[in-house]
């Protein structure tokens, strides 16, 4: 019998955590002198509602090795002998360090030897470590060992594809993810910077003018990059405007090849932190060898323009 353990920044919903029996160690997050456990002391429809009327900005913690090596001894308990943890990319916090401390504490203290406990540094944030913990749970349900679930997940993290983009550029600022210069210029200009993650750290690797120029983006990323055979769900994600997602979610029915799954989840209160109101992200299996970039996208755009300009001219000349 096999247990998946992750970091509450997978942002799964409870519903999904509960049907495929996913364990969550929450961070903390303390706002204004009060701190709360992820998902257990504060919810994101709360978090979201007052973000506005918070004196500070919130900080967050990682869960401690404590918390992690209880969700190992409770698998125990239950007969449970393969454990695969998938933490968040261990650039942006310590949660795969503590995991990693506590499976030491836990081999010491129980000296198994038919036990498997196995920790992954996702490269991930998000709903990107938390597709990859929803896939391994389907393929674990499914005729897949464990060493092979465990050497997909390996092989593949880093296909993971993030898209993320925020109405709120402060909190990218606060969080040392954007330059005050660049925030001040794009929201003078109302250009909406679109990141993702690069060798686990994130990175703006687009900008785009205005909500329909974003979803047009994240589509033809799509496009170009999916890896049909291994997706078979994509997760569409958000902080506080649902309505924007489902946006997207349409976009993708109506204007891709894209026939499987399409989940709508929200963001959690730890990733919220830092995404702030208006985030809208987009996760699929990317094909590898991608290059992804500003310089690089900048430039597909504009030889797209050139491509479009010169098919308008010979259509006129003609």
């Amino acid at each position: 019998m096999f247990k998946l353990i992750a970091d509450s920044t997978c942002d799964l919903s409870e519903m999904i955590c509960k049907q495929y029996d996913i364990g969550i160690a929450p961070l903390s997050i303390t706002i204004d002198g009060h701190t709360y456990k992820d998902r257990i002391d504060i919810d994101s429809d709360t978090f979201f509602a007052k973000i506005a009327d918070y004196k500070a900005p919130p900080i967050t913690a990682m869960p401690s090795p404590a918390l992690f090596l209880q969700l190992f001894e409770d698998a125990y308990i239950q007969g449970k002998k393969e454990i695969l943890c998938i933490c968040m990319s261990r650039k942006t916090s310590g949660s795969y360090q503590s995991a990693l401390i506590a499976k030491d504490y836990f081999i010491d203290a129980h000296e198994v030897i038919d036990y498997k406990i196995h920790i992954v540094d996702s490269t991930s944030m998000s709903h990107g470590s938390g597709w990859l913990i929803l896939k391994s749970a389907r393929l674990l349900n499914s005729d897949k060992t464990f060493e092979e679930v465990v050497e997909f997940v390996e092989a593949y993290k880093r296909n993971v594809k993030h898209l993320l983009s925020v109405d709120d550029l402060d909190n990218l600022v606060r969080s040392g993810r954007l330059k005050p210069t660049s925030a001040f210029i794009g929201k003078m200009l109302k250009v909406k910077p679109i990141m993702s993650m690069r060798d686990g750290e994130g990175a703006i690797v687009g900008k785009e003018r205005g909500r329909k120029k974003v979803l047009q983006h994240y589509i033809d990323a799509f496009k170009e990059r999916v890896n049909l055979e291994l997706t078979d769900f994509v997760i569409v994600g958000y902080t506080s405007d649902k309505l924007y997602a489902e946006n997207l979610v349409q976009l993708i029915k109506s204007e891709t090849a894209f026939q499987g799954e399409i989940l709508l989840l929200q963001m959690g209160v730890a990733v919220g932190t830092h995404v702030g109101l208006g985030g809208l992200s987009f996760y699929f299996l990317e094909k590898p060898h991608i290059h992804d970039g500003l310089f690089t996208n900048n430039f597909r755009h504009f030889k797209d323009q050139v491509e479009e300009s010169a098919h308008k001219l010979l259509h006129n000349n003609k």
